[in-house]
């Protein structure tokens, strides 16, 4: 088994997809039938999409834990560091490699970890 989709929903679409943008993404604007418009983009054999919150929910799950492997992890943090990412915890060396902790507009918590040589 393995994932090959994953979805979060935000009140503003937009503006979240500028922020993954950043750490390397890159999105497709479009919808499905009557399906709203919504941003995808592939990570690996993963599609990863933004859409809008449902009429019915006021506020984004904030709950849910992204982890991205990235090359050159202090570069793409001193890039974000003027944008509008949040940085909970700047690069460590760890039991688990080299990583920190971001946050989104939607207070999700986003694990950076450097790609290890191979």
């Amino acid at each position: 088994m393995r994932l090959n989709l994953l979805v979060i929903k935000t009140s503003q679409p937009d503006d979240l997809a500028k922020q993954y943008q950043l750490l390397g993404l890159k999105f497709d604007y479009h919808k499905h039938a009557n399906g709203p418009y919504h941003y995808a983009g592939t990570i690996d054999d993963t599609t990863f999409e933004i859409y809008p919150l449902p009429k019915s929910k006021t506020e984004s799950d904030n709950t849910t834990r992204l982890g991205f492997e990235i090359n050159q992890l202090q570069e793409l943090i001193s890039k974000i560091t003027e944008s509008n990412w949040k940085i909970i915890s700047q690069p460590t060396k760890s039991e688990f490699g080299y990583t920190a902790i971001i946050e989104d507009l939607d207070g999700r918590k986003i694990e950076l970890k450097e790609t290890e040589p191979s």
